[in-house]
């Protein structure tokens, strides 16, 4: 099935953060096309050191909204993605990750020694950096998924404001747990469009070969 019916640049230009919802269900189907393009995000090493926890029972995300300071969007919206962030996943063996991307010709033997090495990810473990790498990863999972959101004809809303343990124990997680709550993103269909705030002139955030503060 694909429904989509923007460009990306289209998507990424009329994207809005939409904190209200109407009370409709997703199509199971629109649901399943999202988290197929979610899956396709790319993370450091392949790793794909990242999940989406799909909330929808009214319990689940009653309990998100609740970890969330009353929130609306839980509430409100048919779904609530978690994304988990494992900073521990680089210590299996992943051999899967490895043969799959060997099979489809995307590694060569150099490439795959240095995999199998982990040497990057002993040198994040030094600086204390596993748990920063992880999040980043799901955080451009969460990026992939309110641009697909859009494409597809619904709505979304980042949600960073929450208690990391409740909304570890309202997705079954150990509050004691590596794991990490990179973001929540509600999906569905808003309740109106609400108009764009406006973002500063490209000069202000974009800089030729140097930093300028």
């Amino acid at each position: 099935m694909n429904t989509q019916t923007l460009s990306v640049t289209e998507a990424i230009r009329t994207r809005r953060t939409v904190r209200h919802y109407r009370p409709e269900p997703l199509d199971p189907a629109l649901l399943d096309e999202l988290l197929e393009l979610a899956v396709q995000a790319p993370s450091a090493w392949n790793m794909q050191d990242r999940s989406i926890v799909v909330v929808t029972s009214e319990a689940g995300r009653k309990a998100l909204s609740a970890a969330a300071f009353g929130q609306p969007q839980p509430l409100e919206a048919p779904a609530v993605l978690v994304f988990v962030a494992d900073p521990t996943a680089w210590t299996g063996a992943n051999a899967d990750i490895a043969e799959q991307a060997t099979r489809n010709g995307a590694w060569n033997e150099q490439f795959l020694a240095k995999f199998d090495s982990r040497a990057d990810y002993h040198s994040m473990r030094e600086r204390g950096l596993l748990r920063e790498n992880a999040v980043k990863n799901a955080m451009i999972a969460a990026t992939y998924v309110m641009l697909a959101a859009t494409g597809l004809g619904l709505d979304s809303a980042p949600m960073n404001g929450w208690d990391e343990a409740l909304v570890k124990q309202a997705i079954g997680i150990d509050a004691d747990a590596e794991t990490a709550i990179a973001v929540m993103v509600a999906v569905g269909y808003g309740a109106g469009t609400p108009p764009h705030p406006g973002r500063r002139p490209r000069e202000r955030a974009v800089f030729t070969e140097r930093y300028l503060s």
